[in-house]
């Protein structure tokens, strides 16, 4: 389960490092987020191989791009890049869900949401994986609020990881492909912080 929530001028992706399939847990301490650039973050899930192949290839171009043009490419440019890596691949898909965020060129915190072959959208905040159903609830009555009544108060950057890290812990107790740890990784304009939270391990 990943979930990538975007604010002002930050963005929170958070996955949880359990690599499972069926009653089998296969690794936990496997991440499901990789850093694209200092300002941009990938959270995949999924099939564990052909998510490290997605993640080896943009890495790569990214990195061509950089070479070339002497500075990394924007959320904006890595936004459709990856739409094109999916589509190109859509008579054999990679078996992945994809939500990228990270912080654009005017400063501002951004979510896009992707599906297997590479239809996507910007958004406040996504999820995908195994817990999703149970999260997307979560987001859209604490975050979005649209259908409450009152005055809305802004959202802090520390209350809004609070809601997703609560919401990650939630789906862990009735999921059983989440659980073990759930990475928290901050994006800002001073760079990219990660911590770990624990999760149920059983």
């Amino acid at each position: 389960t990943v979930v990538c929530v975007a604010g002002e001028d930050f963005a929170v992706a958070v996955g949880d490092t359990r690599l499972s399939t069926g009653f089998s847990i296969y690794s936990r301490r496997q991440s499901k987020i990789t850093k694209l650039t200092d300002k941009v973050v990938l959270a995949t899930s999924g099939m564990e191989a052909d998510k490290t192949t997605l993640h080896n290839l943009l890495k790569i171009r990214i990195e061509q791009y950089t070479h070339q043009h002497r500075h990394p490419p924007s959320l904006n440019a890595i936004a459709q890049l990856l739409s094109t890596v999916l589509y190109s691949r859509r008579f054999f898909p990679f078996y992945t869900f994809n939500v990228l965020c990270g912080i654009d060129e005017n400063g501002k915190g951004a979510v896009y949401g992707y599906d297997a072959i590479g239809s996507f959208e910007p958004s406040r905040y996504n999820c995908a994986g195994t817990g999703a159903h149970l999260i997307m609830p979560v987001l859209d009555n604490q975050i979005s609020r649209n259908n409450q009544q009152g005055e809305k108060a802004p959202l802090t950057r520390e209350r809004i990881v609070e809601i997703v890290k609560s919401a990650v812990a939630s789906a862990g107790e009735r999921d059983i492909f989440t659980g073990d740890q759930a990475e928290v990784v901050m994006i800002s304009q001073s760079g990219i912080e990660k911590t770990l939270m624990d999760l149920r391990a059983d």
